[in-house]
């Protein structure tokens, strides 16, 4: 598990290139956003003053679908995907638990694991690569992120329950030979970007990511001898490259290997000499590797290309090595994903994707847990080799009655090497009855394979025993219902001034059940079987352009999640925020010079575990004297001032400088430190802010390319 990947000064090599751009037989710039689409990247020459709006809804999906562009990647600082989400009500971003620094985003009331993320349409951030995946995109790596609520298509899996997000990187078209950006923080987090397109003759082009992050200094502002955030240093570096061919063949490859590590907890926390009960402080240490690597080919049949075949191949390896106290988590995974594409557009009213596919994951895990439990050390844990596949058939039909109704039906069958054969069913519709009003509704199955230990991580962070199914790779089984009204209206500056209202459910037939509450100081893991698990999901969102330049979007969200417990019975589902409301106010001055954003947000309350009931305040009182955690806003403000060819900004995150008291619970010692070698200890429970106050600087140097 500690081979090191040494593929990055290889991946050096690719920056040896420049020459003309990727031009079609038309005379225009190519490329596309998936295997075939429409070209989103040429920039002419006014675009550089053009504004783009932040956070849309995209009127002409046939699903309800999000938008983050560009603009938004840089209303805030956005060092990473987490940090892109801020402005969003759908989805709610958090801490798993207050060591390890790994952040977790909720779709529809749910974990972000039954959200399906995609890489330009290929699936990512699985297994192993979950945690820590939101910490592994780099913000200004993208040029955009769209988030699909409820089912959606079948062509990539149905892994989607809640939901998909797709993220869209720079292309190896874009007309930017050279893009920098560099921030820092008050925390002393440090973030490096780099990006470069080149076009190398008239058929090949390619583009090269390059980041590097961490702290200088770790601090801990709230006196609870835990740092409040992670020693961090990280290393990404990734290179794309598009190959058109004059037939109208694309031909698109990547790679991309990345290593992080990681150290939570008390200062001074070795894993090699840590004693169970001894003085020595407690901590996490984590060491993450990857090495990805990816094929999409097109291939036209017909000069109009209405029909063509593609193939999408992609191979990724994942390796942690953590610790936790006297908790040992050794695990390795390699994931292989393979899509094979018909597509035939009949006319514009009629067309249909038929393909096959499959997914792959080899797991190696080593786990080995000690803590102190009743009178004594309890040791658990296993050693084991796990294969989960699953392959299948699918077919999706489109049908177009104009502007004004589209209507997507697909289905797969899927047969899985431990649970058989499931037949996955979806259907989207969409219906414009006049140009101002846009009607969506979807439905369908999601099926996926648990990987419990991993995608609760917070586990780790705590003294409990496990018990039950934390070794288990449950197939989990859901329903996702729902629907979407949005209304345009005919005013402001401009024409994307709407009123949307939308609604989803997601019901499971199986899922695994992390239970903090079955026993007292026990973590029990077991499945649903049965049992209710559910969530309602209601949002309305408002954007207008009241004045030229001036942007006003509000969204508000309630979410309605429970869950059948073991001898509790239906209950709120544990640290799920009720509601959130984002308001975002941006201005521009003429020609983009100044850039003005303000982005408030009220969090609503969630029913904490039952062992957190007796905390208590410093004052001595009740922290959750209902059972619940307190309403709390946050405010984010950032300045851009834009010059020729460089953006400098300044910004503030969680400007109201609330925090989460007790984020780490336990009996204190005599200096008023929570005890982590007992039972009770928990650093897991996190429903809010780890941080106060944080200011930031930074700078984006954009080369353009000369006509």
């Amino acid at each position: 598990m500690k081979k090191t990947i040494a593929l990055l000064p290889a991946l050096c090599l690719a920056a040896i290139s420049a020459g003309a751009q990727v031009v079609g037989s038309d005379g225009h710039t190519i490329d596309t956003t998936g295997i075939y689409g429409d070209r989103s990247d040429s920039l002419e020459a006014t675009v550089f003053v053009a504004r783009q709006a932040g956070n849309y809804l995209a009127k002409g999906k046939p699903i309800r679908t999000e938008v983050i562009s560009a603009a938004g990647l840089c209303k805030m600082a956005c060092c990473n995907l987490a940090e892109s989400f801020e402005n969003s009500a759908s989805v709610t971003v958090g801490y798993s638990d207050a060591v390890t620094g790994a952040r977790q985003i909720r779709l529809l009331g749910l974990s972000g694991t039954y959200t399906q993320m995609l890489d330009e349409n290929r699936p990512v951030m699985r297994g192993l690569a979950a945690p820590f995946g939101l910490s592994y995109v780099p913000g200004q790596w993208l040029e955009s992120i769209q988030i699909a609520k409820g089912a959606s298509s079948v062509i990539n899996g149905v892994e989607s329950m809640t939901g998909q997000i797709n993220l869209e990187h720079r292309k190896p078209t874009d007309e930017k030979p050279f893009f920098l950006n560099a921030s820092v923080m008050s925390d002393t987090k440090m973030d490096l970007n780099l990006a470069s397109s080149l076009q190398m003759g008239p058929n090949w082009s390619t583009v090269i990511l390059g980041h590097v992050s961490g702290n200088v200094k770790s601090f801990d502002h709230n006196h609870d001898g835990f740092m409040d955030d992670p020693e961090m240093l990280q290393f990404n570096l990734a290179n794309r490259w598009l190959y058109y061919a004059d037939n109208g063949v694309q031909v698109r490859f990547g790679i991309r290997a990345l290593q992080d590590t990681r150290k939570g907890g008390q200062e001074g926390y070795n894993h090699d000499t840590y004693a169970l009960r001894d003085a020595d402080p407690w901590g996490s240490d984590i060491l993450n590797r990857s090495l990805n690597g990816y094929l999409k080919v097109g291939v036209p049949l017909n000069e109009d290309n209405s029909q063509n075949i593609a193939l999408v191949a992609d191979y990724a390896l994942n390796d942690m090595d953590s610790w936790f106290g006297a908790t040992s988590y050794l695990g390795q995974q390699h994931s292989a994903f393979l899509n094979l594409l018909y597509q035939n557009e009949i006319n514009e009213s009629h067309k249909f994707t038929v393909g096959a596919s499959g997914m792959f994951d080899h797991y190696d895990e080593f786990f080995e847990r000690s803590v102190w439990y009743g009178l004594g050390p309890v040791t658990d844990g296993y050693d084991e080799i796990t294969n989960l596949g699953n392959a299948g058939i699918f077919g999706e039909y489109t049908f177009h009655y104009g502007d004004k109704v589209t209507a997507i039906a697909g289905v797969r069958g899927d047969w899985y090497n431990k649970d058989g054969f499931k037949f996955s069913p979806r259907l989207n519709l969409k219906y414009s009855p006049i140009d101002e009003i846009v009607i969506r509704a979807n439905g369908g199955r999601g099926l996926r394979y648990a990987t419990p230990l991993v995608d609760n991580i917070g586990v780790f962070s705590t003294g409990k025993r496990f018990e039950g199914l934390y070794g288990d790779h449950t197939l989990e089984d859901a329903w996702t219902f729902g629907g979407n009204i949005t209304y345009y209206f005919p005013f402001g500056s401009s024409s994307n001034t709407y009123l949307s209202f939308d609604y989803f459910r997601t019901q499971f037939v199986q899922q695994l059940v992390v239970d903090y509450e079955y026993g007292d100081n026990l973590i029990s893991f077991y499945n649903l079987d049965g049992n209710r698990s559910y969530s309602d999901n209601y949002q309305l969102d408002f954007s207008i352009e009241p004045v030229e330049r001036f942007t006003v979007t509000a969204t508000f969200r309630y979410t309605d999640a429970k869950i059948e417990l073991k001898g509790q019975g239906l209950v709120d589902k544990p640290m799920t925020s009720n509601f959130k409301g984002v308001l975002n106010l941006q201005y521009a001055t003429r020609l983009n010079k100044w850039i003005f954003d303000f982005t408030a947000s009220v969090n609503g309350s969630s029913r904490v575990y039952d062992f957190m009931l007796d905390e208590k305040d410093e004052d001595g009182n009740l922290l959750y004297p209902k059972g619940r955690t307190p309403v709390y806003p946050l405010l984010y403000l950032q300045v851009t001032r834009r010059f020729k060819n460089v953006d400098v900004y300044i910004g503030g995150e969680n400007l109201t400088n609330f925090r989460q008291k007790n984020v780490i619970i336990g009996p204190k010692g005599d200096d008023g430190i929570v005890n982590p070698w007992t039972s009770s200890f928990d650093a897991s429970a996190i429903w809010g802010p780890l941080m106060g106050i944080k200011v930031y600087a930074g700078v984006r140097f954009t080369l353009w390319k000369k006509a």
